[in-house]
């Protein structure tokens, strides 16, 4: 199979063309210029959101506590495990006890932001950042 000239004359010019924008990003990136750098830690952001951020986990804690009913509860993930088993899908229980385990340690992991947001809460009371209170 013949290539053309044109074809070739592209296909050379487009290979040349990657090359060079491949080491005009990897220069510029070295020296940091097209790189954003903070300005701060974010800390007024974070203080005026800490009130909706606060209701989200609450939201999420709620739903995971909540009783077999409840969509996403681990006791409804409990007994759809225990249904499976008794139906001899042990596949599916597998798969369920996977799912049980993540939320689990999700539930935890949502406890300890709740935590550690109540002292974001209070940093931004004391050093009267914006909207602290919620």
């Amino acid at each position: 199979m013949q290539v053309r000239r044109g074809t070739r004359t592209l296909l050379a010019g487009l290979a040349a063309a990657a090359v060079l924008a491949g080491t005009a990003g990897a220069a510029a990136a070295a020296d940091g210029t097209s790189a954003a750098k903070p300005a701060g830690d974010g800390a007024k952001a974070l203080c005026k959101r800490v009130p909706r951020i606060d209701r989200r986990i609450e939201r999420a804690l709620q739903r995971i506590d909540a009783g077999a009913d409840g969509r996403g509860s681990l006791a409804r993930l409990e007994k759809r495990i225990d249904n499976a088993k008794k139906a001899g899908h042990t596949e599916i229980a597998t798969f369920l006890q996977d799912r049980l385990a993540f939320r689990t340690s999700l539930r935890t992991n949502l406890v300890q932001r709740q935590k550690d947001l109540a002292d974001v809460k209070t940093w931004c009371q004391d050093n009267n950042v914006q909207k602290a209170a919620g």
